[in-house]
């Protein structure tokens, strides 16, 4: 008998959902698809279990994602997140449980790091938000004085009492490289407390599964290749109780002067990153790999491999397009990271199904 599987195509701004067949049983349990939009991206689950469940179970799961954006986002200006920007200036303020674990695991990547990871960044991506509207560099005055504010080593974090406090006014906290694999980590806990054992949770480049679907040896996954971001993958993961992130210039730049500015933001120089590639990372947690992956970019393929290396379970895939061409970089640990047969899958006749897209968080 054959039975159905999915192939979902990885990339810094989303993933497509190819449906094939392959060689199995057929599964006993129903396999569901739900999507919501939350924080600023198209999040999807797909899970198996009894019918009767399905929508009660993915609901749970996207208000768990939806309590995460309240307290993380930075453009509500009603978040938790915000909240303590204007008020944690000079004083220890109590925060929530979640907001304390992010900025905690934040801070433990910005110090692994050397800084490269910082979401006091804040002050300079909103200069490049403004940037990609209007087509030009941030003001050099403006952007001198947002740097002026930048620094992990200005947030301080007591673990005691679960309180934040900020060096200066006017810090603005950026947890968007950290807070979506956090929300989907979240999201896959609730299924996993109510008895969901396979699934998948994605929100834009960040994925995570959990155990294989009926009849497979894992979730298909594969890497959109640069020029085709939103196109078939040339190389595909098999991948179980695992989360994988691609971090990327793909969607999310701006070309001024000739040059290609990235959406991601090097804390070093407060300059977009320049140039064309991405990364992908998998890791044990969405978390993990989310933060890996902004790091990452920001390091460059020979900086961040101890990093990623030192990382437990953690491995990368760089591809850059450069005067020479287009290259890719693997850390020692991605040969271990388990893959599916490219031409078996076109043999399975694939047809794309289906797009989730993230917006570009300028």
């Amino acid at each position: 008998m054959r039975s159905r599987t999915s192939i979902y195509v990885l990339s810094p701004v989303g993933l497509f959902l190819l449906a094939g067949y392959c060689f199995g049983f057929r599964p006993a349990l129903g396999r569901f698809e739900f999507s919501e939009l939350h924080m600023g991206t198209q999040f999807k689950i797909i899970l198996y279990c009894e019918g009767s469940q399905a929508a009660n179970l993915a609901s749970n799961a996207f208000k768990r994602i939806a309590e995460i954006d309240a307290i993380t986002s930075d453009y509500l200006e009603t978040s938790e997140l915000m909240s303590i920007c204007r008020t944690a200036a000079g004083r220890k303020i109590r925060v929530s449980k979640d907001l304390f674990q992010v900025l905690e695991k934040s801070q433990e990547m910005a110090e692994r790091s050397g800084g490269a990871f910082d979401v006091t960044i804040g002050p300079v991506v909103r200069l490049w938000r403004r940037a990609r509207r209007v087509g030009e560099l941030p003001d050099p005055l403006r952007l001198a004085q947002a740097m002026d504010l930048l620094g992990y080593r200005k947030l301080h974090l007591d673990r005691a009492s679960s309180s934040v406090k900020l060096d200066r006014a006017g810090m603005l906290l950026d947890l968007g490289g950290i807070a979506k694999g956090y929300a989907i980590d979240e999201a896959m806990a609730v299924l996993k407390q109510k008895g969901v054992t396979r699934a998948l949770i994605a929100g834009g480049g960040d994925i995570l599964v959990s155990g294989a679907p009926p009849g497979s040896e894992g979730w298909v996954i594969a890497i959109a290749p640069l020029e085709r971001s939103n196109g078939p993958g040339e190389r595909y993961l098999c991948l179980r109780d695992r989360a994988v992130s691609t971090s990327g210039d793909a969607h999310q730049h701006v070309e001024i002067g000739g040059i290609r500015y990235s959406h991601i933001v090097d804390p070093k120089t407060g300059l977009g990153l320049k140039g064309h590639s991405s990364v992908t990372v998998v890791a044990p947690t969405c978390t993990t790999s989310d933060a890996l992956a902004t790091a990452a970019s920001v390091l460059g393929p020979s900086k961040s491999s101890r990093l990623i290396e030192s990382t437990t379970g953690a491995a990368a895939l760089f591809l850059q397009t450069t005067a020479e061409g287009d290259s890719a970089v693997e850390t020692d640990r991605w040969k271990s990271v388990p893959t599916a047969d490219p031409k078996e899958r076109e043999k399975t006749d694939l047809q794309r199904s289906g797009l989730v897209r993230s917006q570009a968080k300028w």
